[in-house]
């Protein structure tokens, strides 16, 4: 038998197989991870929960009653054109559609067993003036986003239990300044003297309905009410509105309660003059005295230790939460007859008080007015204190946040592809349509993170990504529901 040439003895042989085995078989992992990979992404469906609902939220956004800002307030022209867009995007995710007598906008899904307690979820579609287009629509369309996947998959009517999305008429409470006109109507604490509210134009919450063609008196607003019975849970997810989650680099976070908060009505009454001819000692000026008293607001609710009392329900710890939470805002004051030459009649403001503890929150409220009365007595000029809107501090479901939060981790190491650690757990000091709800049902919510924690301003932002975890989370929700 002829020997082989040196230059292939039996361990070259060796070596030249190795290596074309061990390259074909790199070859072929790098096709499999390839082929996962493209799995992996088209699990996360990122066409519909990123791309498709960023462009929706783009769209929203240019619906708009103002040339130039984002302003779409209740039962406005602008509010009933976002309503009819948000339907057909409902119809498009599989649900069946309608309009209720406060003007929410509702889309539903049976599942597999229609009679079944139902699962909201929503969120509102009014916006503050000069909003971004993130409050209030990322919990809608995320929502239509979830449920659009699984009607494409032939898995919606496999949800074990009703799922409904709804999106709320009114929460920010910009025209009539009344909060939660359209969640506190489904969950049946909005007072039917709701319905005679003026707006500045002096059209009533009923007139407003009517104008739009929606027919609502007080019977009608008492039907508005679900029955404890047929709900299972309300969930909404919302940006933060706060710089939590940016600072820790997550897009998701629970939320396990949310802030206490009043709004007041100040009035402040003097003595109208002629500017140049009443005398600063002979004036009865409201200006002034609205001044410091929202002074001694800043004051008090800065530094509340120095102002309220440790005795009977307010102890060390409240005033020691207190501090930790309490934030007062006024954000809109006027006068009477607002002229540079006259010193006016009448000057109005009103006054934003939250805090975590209900009862610390009272003891501000009780000090404030008192102290209120007491500048107007020594100025000499009247001074009116009005509750418009108060909401007791809300704490989430455990059960509900511990399901809400696995799924939101379960969103965020798919599209990471590795564990980022846990899903931080936040308190929200801005108020939200899950306060209303939760007098009806037990409330769960997500926040999404936001650039620099701006809200209520064209600054405010969310990324594409973090639109598409908001989605991605929801769908994993949902997917524990069939």
């Amino acid at each position: 038998m002829a020997s082989l040439h040196p230059l292939y003895n039996t361990n070259t042989i060796f070596c030249v197989v190795s290596i074309l085995f061990f390259s074909l078989a790199s070859s072929l992992q790098q096709h499999l991870d390839i082929d996962n990979s493209e799995g992996q992404k088209s699990e996360l469906f990122p066409e519909i929960l990123r791309d498709e609902a960023v462009g929706r939220l783009n769209e929203l956004g240019q619906v708009t009653d103002a040339q130039g800002y984002l302003e779409r307030t209740f039962l406005s022209h602008a509010s009933v054109r976002a309503g009819k867009l948000i339907s057909k995007w409902m119809e498009d995710a599989g649900l069946t559609t309608w309009v209720d007598s406060l003007g929410n906008v509702h889309g539903r899904v049976g599942g597999l067993n229609p009679s079944s307690k139902a699962l909201l979820i929503g969120s509102h579609l009014d916006t503050v003036i000069d909003a971004g287009k993130f409050d209030g629509s990322l919990g809608i369309v995320s929502a239509l986003s979830a449920l659009k996947v699984l009607h494409k998959n032939g898995r919606l009517e496999k949800l074990r239990r009703p799922v409904e999305v709804i999106a709320f008429s009114d929460e920010e409470g910009v025209r009539f300044q009344s909060t939660f006109l359209g969640s506190g109507a489904i969950a049946g604490i909005l007072p039917v003297s709701s319905l005679h509210i003026r707006d500045k134009s002096d059209v009533t919450v009923q007139d407003a309905l009517k104008d739009k063609s929606i027919e609502t008196n007080e019977d009608a607003l008492l039907r508005l009410k679900y029955d404890p019975e047929s709900v299972f849970a309300y969930i909404e997810i919302h940006i933060e509105q706060g710089p939590v989650l940016e600072s820790v680099g997550l897009p998701l976070g629970v939320v396990k309660g949310i802030a206490g908060q009043t709004r007041l009505k100040v009035t402040v009454k003097g003595s109208q003059g002629h500017a140049g001819t009443v005398p600063m000692s002979m004036r009865q000026d409201p200006m002034p005295a609205a001044a410091e008293l929202i002074v001694l607001l800043e004051s008090l609710c800065r530094y509340p230790e120095n102002f309220i009392s440790y005795s009977g329900q307010c102890d060390a710890s409240v005033v020691e939460s207190l501090k930790g939470s309490l934030v007062c805002t006024v954000g809109e004051i006027s006068s009477w007859p607002s002229a540079s030459n006259v010193i006016p009649g009448q000057v109005t403001f009103t006054v934003d008080i939250r805090a975590m503890d209900d009862l610390g929150r009272v003891a501000i409220i009780y000090e404030l007015s008192n102290r209120m009365y007491q500048v107007c007595d020594r100025r000499s000029v009247s001074c009116l204190v009005e509750p418009k809107h108060d909401a007791n501090a809300v704490i989430c479901d455990t059960g509900l946040s511990s399901q809400l939060k696995s799924a939101a981790y379960a969103a965020v190491k798919k599209m990471a592809g590795e564990d980022v650690g846990d899903v931080p757990v936040l308190m929200s000091g801005a108020g939200h349509d899950a306060m209303a709800m939760s007098h009806l049902t037990k409330v769960g919510m997500l926040f999404v993170r936001c650039r620099g924690g701006i809200s209520h301003s064209p600054e405010e932002h969310v990324l594409d990504d973090d639109v598409w975890a908001a989605g991605l989370a929801i769908l994993s929700y949902l997917e524990t529901q069939m």
